[in-house]
C-alpha cells in the first residue's frame, strides 16, 4: 500500500505530461471593433458603406433613450479622434480611406467614456494619421 502511494503521484505527472495541449477555439472578428486590416480589405468608399458592408449592427436603431422623443437619440452619435462630428448620416462624407479603425461604444460605455447624450451609443472612428 505504500509502494502504490508513491507510484500515485509519479502515474498522474506522467500522464498529465503526455496529455496534449488544449487549443483554444478559434475566434472570429469582434463585433464591435472594424479593424484596419478590415478596412483596407473592403472595397467600400465612405464610412457609412464600409460598416453597413461590416457591421451593419453599428447602424441600428437602439430604442428611444428619453421620454421625451424631442431630445431622444436612439441611434449612436459619431466621433472621430475622440470629437463629436454629428449622427450617422454624417458617416457618408468620411472617405473610408481615411479610417483606420471604427469602434462601437454600446449606451453605457458610450456614457461613461463620451458623457451624457450618448444613450444610444458612440461610433468611434480613428483616422490614419
Amino acid at each position: 500500500m505504500a509502494a502504490a502511494r508513491r507510484l500515485l503521484p509519479f502515474c498522474l505527472a506522467v500522464v498529465w505530461a503526455c496529455s496534449s495541449a488544449r487549443v483554444a477555439p478559434a475566434r472570429g472578428p469582434d463585433p464591435l471593433l472594424i479593424t484596419e486590416d478590415e478596412v483596407v480589405g473592403s472595397l467600400a468608399t465612405t464610412a457609412y458603406e464600409l460598416i453597413r458592408a461590416l457591421r451593419p449592427s453599428f447602424l441600428s436603431y437602439r430604442g428611444e433613450t428619453s421620454f421625451d422623443r424631442r431630445t431622444s437619440r436612439p441611434y449612436p452619435n459619431v466621433y472621430v479622434d475622440d470629437q463629436v462630428f454629428g449622427t450617422i448620416t454624417i458617416l457618408q462624407s468620411i472617405p473610408a480611406s481615411d479610417v483606420s479603425t471604427v469602434r462601437l461604444y454600446r449606451s453605457s460605455e458610450a456614457v461613461t467614456k463620451f458623457g451624457t447624450g450618448n444613450a444610444g451609443g458612440v461610433i468611434a472612428i480613428v483616422t490614419k494619421k
